[in-house]
């Protein structure tokens, strides 16, 4: 699985059935969207790309697109730990709808999904195999029940001869993400389509790059990565063995 979104979707309604009947994003309107929840922050417009190309977009870049009963934004700073964190501001902007939140990430297999309605938290579910359930709030919905009632178990094989432990966790985060990504917002981002599913890739968004001028200056974080990088060593390559020993080898 490679799945990865940072996604926050506004809506008069079920999102699903809005996200069928939408029209091109108009850009002033969508500009006035991103200038209402990020106040004060630079808003620079740069390339755009659809919901389905752009539900994880790179650092500071946001995706996004606002039309009458449906807003969307696509931002990196959502994938948060704990949903229930959300700045209050960009809670608050659920008065009188919903509020989707959906965050994941294939490298950690973590997953976390929240549901506000007319800016009330009613759901929020974070967890990993690292860390275990980080925030568990509200009642589980209902695509959710079969996995709590151990109907879709993990199907995590272990390395032939390691004596690992069982996956951390009663079914796989990503594997829950899908679901909940198709039962809250229409569509999926890994797994075979349904017919009912949303085209996502036929939805398309306006590109922003957004900073806080507050937040830390892009040319120091570049520079001190760069130092950080210089004083890492050579990569080193290596090959299982027969005996399942890591050998060293000369390049790729």
């Amino acid at each position: 699985m490679g799945a990865k979104t940072g996604l926050l979707i506004y809506a008069d309604g079920e999102v699903p059935g809005l996200l069928r009947q939408v029209e091109a994003a108009d850009l002033s309107r969508t500009s006035e969207m991103m200038r209402r929840l990020h106040p004060g922050w630079e808003i620079n417009q740069v390339a755009g790309s659809s919901l389905g190309g752009g539900v994880y977009p790179p650092k500071d870049t946001v995706y996004a697109a606002s039309r009458p009963g449906v807003e969307i934004v696509c931002d990196q700073r959502v994938m948060i730990d704990f949903p229930s964190r959300l700045p209050e501001h960009l809670a608050a902007a659920s008065a009188g709808r919903r509020l989707v939140l959906h965050a994941m990430h294939s490298v950690v297999d973590w997953l976390a999904f929240a549901v506000w309605e007319d800016g009330r938290l009613v759901r929020s579910l974070s967890l990993s195999p690292d860390s275990g359930i980080i925030e568990n709030i509200g009642e589980p919905l209902p695509f959710e029940l079969p996995y709590w009632a151990g109907d879709r178990p993990a199907d995590i094989a272990p390395w032939p001869d390691e004596d690992e432990e069982p996956y951390p966790l009663p079914f796989h985060p990503l594997d829950l993400g899908e679901d909940a990504l198709r039962a809250l917002c229409g569509f999926v981002q890994e797994g075979r389509p349904e017919p009912d599913d949303i085209d996502a890739y036929g939805i398309d968004l306006h590109g922003f790059h957004v900073r806080d001028p507050h937040g830390p200056d892009p040319a120091e974080e570049e520079a001190k990565l760069k130092k950080i990088m210089e004083t890492m060593g050579s990569p080193r390559f290596c090959t299982l063995g027969p005996d399942g020993s890591l050998i060293e080898r000369d390049g790729l």
